[in-house]
């Protein structure tokens, strides 16, 4: 038997869930992180699912794993001190950078200019240089060049990026310096700049190769460390991480490439989501994943999450293929508060996180938070699954009270103003990936998952309009269901920059077919059979004279029937759906793209016992919550004991090991054939 681990490394919990590939079954837990070494609680982890499933690690042949390590060595500026070596004259690339300034109305006053990842210290320039179409101007000053490699051997960099002029379109000096750097500086790893990001604009060009060299010793020593303990552990099985963009590569491809792992972590969800709406029947769907400190939103459309071409962490935007996920500071950790000067009440950004915690948890924390809310309304009862964990409501209601003396209301109204506010602003992070993006709302259905997201997915379909509410089975690890679920994806860049009007389409093909087989050799050389590859394009499209592109993903079948007058034909419905208009400008193309993904998994989750529809089996007591303004009764049940086809009516509160559904009044809540919870607007479906 074929056995799969996801391994979803968190803050405060690292989540794991292991498949059994024929059979569908699967075991899951959480285990305490271990910042000072991830490994550490992944090992816990491994250890203890292990046991649980009554196997050993060496039975695992695939271990998935998404990971925040790079998001936090640039978010902490932890990454490496980055050497580059870049064109006569174009030493400032990093420095002056775009005329971009965040904030409104005279933001440039007090908005600190972020320091750039290649500090000019460790910048020299080369003489040399390739013109706009790739032919070489003026040969490659060796003698200079080693001088460089020298100059920042000894000046004690910990990774070098060479990223040249138009070496998107001729990279043979980048290689060439490469071969020095690699005689005079061994063991330093590179980045160049043609193999990480082949396409023009020479500063997102600059910036991505740069950050890719910043984290790669961290991801190094991460990767290395992983795998010597899965190794010592037992475990034989392929090592693979997940890409920003949802799909896998191998640890090996992640050690030179990892600034497509910055937003590694957050994918997991979506991966995960896409996997449950399949197996659920539902092909469209918003995602809520709320964490202690923030919450994730994505769009997925027909079972496709929608993709990006930038990843943004921090004030770090890299032109890699991304999750088109946003986040907001509102989570269970997020603290209310109310400002001196306003007098209004406010939730977040700032969190308690896992230390001190919320108030309720009982750890040092003395501000109240979301979680204190949830707990003062009832929405979290202080005594789960029989008493095996207890929350301190008493606590939670002292700390809750000092919003409601600051706003001069009763407690439970302050409480509510919280959540209100909490589930608001998810609402708002929710309308900026659907409305502003030209969705109706109304035509997906939202997914609660994460710790805390199940419980505000009710109250946040209200706001949106969009039903049903689905809180999925084991919603605290869908993220590792994620990482076990998706399939493994490679891509590779050419810009192209032609009008469509002037391009020859059996050229644009050619080109295509050319770079898809060189990605097809990539996943080949992983042991996947060349018959499970599937082969996907993309162009990015724009109108001439436009800065920026529009990019659209494409099979090869459709673009040989359709040509690319059916491109531009597409471009111009995204173009109206994403900004209300057209131009009567001719179309350019910019760049092209070869994806290759390895075979889909299909693994039908596994259907659940039917019931009666009745859920009483499953009733752990009756009990107590704030509803249209006073308190009302409700039930608690154990979701482990619901059975498909059960109808919840709300208020109602579902207990597990992993989170919390709660159903609103006025609610029903229906276990559909494989445990999802589905709820809808109406007491009776």
């Amino acid at each position: 038997m074929t056995y799969r681990l996801g391994v979803d490394v968190g803050g405060t919990f690292t989540d794991l869930l292991l498949f059994n590939q024929s059979t569908g079954e699967f075991w899951r837990n959480k285990t305490p992180s271990t910042p000072h070494d991830s490994s550490e609680g992944i090992l816990n982890g491994v250890t203890a699912i292990c046991e649980k499933a009554g196997i050993s690690p060496a039975d695992v042949e695939f271990f998935l794993h998404g990971t925040t390590v790079a998001t936090n060595a640039v978010l902490e500026g932890k990454g490496a001190r980055v050497g580059l070596i870049t064109t006569d004259g174009y030493r400032q690339v990093m420095q002056i950078a775009r005329s971009f300034v965040p904030g409104g109305l005279a933001g440039w006053i007090v908005w600190p200019k972020p320091v750039p990842l290649a500090a000019l210290q460790d910048t020299v320039e080369v003489r040399g240089r390739m013109d706009a179409q790739g032919n070489e101007l003026e040969p490659l000053d060796e003698a200079q060049v080693r001088e460089a490699l020298v100059a920042l051997r000894d000046s004690g960099i910990e990774a070098l990026t060479v990223s040249l002029v138009n070496a998107y379109l001729n990279g043979s000096h980048e290689k060439r310096i490469g071969e020095l750097a690699a005689e005079i500086m061994p063991g330093i790893p590179m980045s160049l700049s043609h193999e990480v990001l082949p396409e023009m604009q020479e500063y997102e060009r600059t910036l991505t190769t740069v950050a890719n060299a910043a984290v790669r010793p961290v991801m190094r020593k991460y990767i290395h460390n992983l795998r010597d303990s899965l190794r010592g552990a037992g475990m034989a099985g392929s090592l693979s991480l997940l890409r920003s963009d949802g799909g896998l590569m191998s640890s090996e491809k992640s050690e030179e490439h990892p600034v497509s792992l910055l937003m590694s972590g957050p994918a997991g969800g979506v991966t995960g989501a896409i996997w449950v709406g399949r197996n659920a029947g539902i092909k469209n769907i918003l995602t809520l994943d709320v964490g202690g400190t923030s919450t994730d939103v994505a769009l997925i459309e027909n079972l496709e999450a929608r993709r990006q071409r930038t990843t943004e962490v921090g004030h770090l935007s890299v032109r890699a293929s991304a999750l088109d996920v946003k986040t907001v500071g509102a989570g269970g950790g997020s603290i209310a508060y109310v400002p001196e000067l306003t007098g209004a009440l406010r939730v977040g950004p700032q969190s308690a996180g896992a230390v001190p915690g919320p108030v309720a948890y009982s750890k040092g924390g003395t501000l109240p938070t979301v979680t204190d809310a949830n707990v003062v309304l009832g929405y979290l009862p202080e005594n789960l699954l029989g008493g095996t964990f207890k929350l301190d409501r008493e606590g939670a209601k002292k700390a809750v009270q000092t919003i409601a003396d600051a706003l001069g209301i009763g407690l439970m109204e302050a409480a509510r103003g919280i959540i209100d506010i909490v589930n608001e602003n998810m609402f708002g992070a929710l309308r900026m990936i659907s409305v502003q993006q030209g969705y109706d709302p109304r035509d997906f259905a939202v997914m609660g998952f994460g710790g805390a997201g199940p419980l505000h997915v009710n109250a946040v379909a209200k706001l949106m309009g969009s039903w049903p509410a689905v809180s999925p089975v084991s919603p605290g690890v869908l993220c590792a269901l994620g990482d076990a679920t998706t399939r493994m994806r490679t891509e590779t860049a050419r810009s192209f920059s032609r009008r469509v009007d002037e391009t020859d389409e059996a050229e644009v093909i050619a080109l295509l077919d050319e770079m898809a087989a060189q990605t097809r050799a990539e996943l080949t050389a992983e042991g996947i059979s060349d018959a499970d590859v599937t082969s996907l394009f993309e162009l990015d499209i724009r109108y001439e004279g436009q800065a920026f592109e529009v990019p659209l993903s494409i099979d090869a079948e459709v673009l040989r029937r359709d040509g690319l007058k059916g491109v531009t034909d597409r471009f111009d419905a995204e173009h109206k759906r994403l900004f209300t208009f057209n131009m009567d400008s001719a179309h350019e193309l910019v760049n092209l793209r070869a994806v290759a993904m390895g075979p889909a998994l299909d693994l039908p989750a596994p259907p659940l016992e039917v019931g009666n529809g009745d859920p009483i089996a499953a009733k752990v007591r009756d009990h107590e919550l704030w509803a249209d303004g006073a308190m009302v009764p409700a039930v608690i049940y154990d979701r482990a004991k619901l059975r498909a086809g059960d109808v919840i009516p709300g208020p109602a509160i579902v207990v597990e090991m992993d989170s919390t559904t709660l159903i609103e009044a006025g609610c029903t809540g229906r276990v559909d054939h494989v445990g999802n919870i589905l709820i809808n607007l109406g007491q009776h479906l």
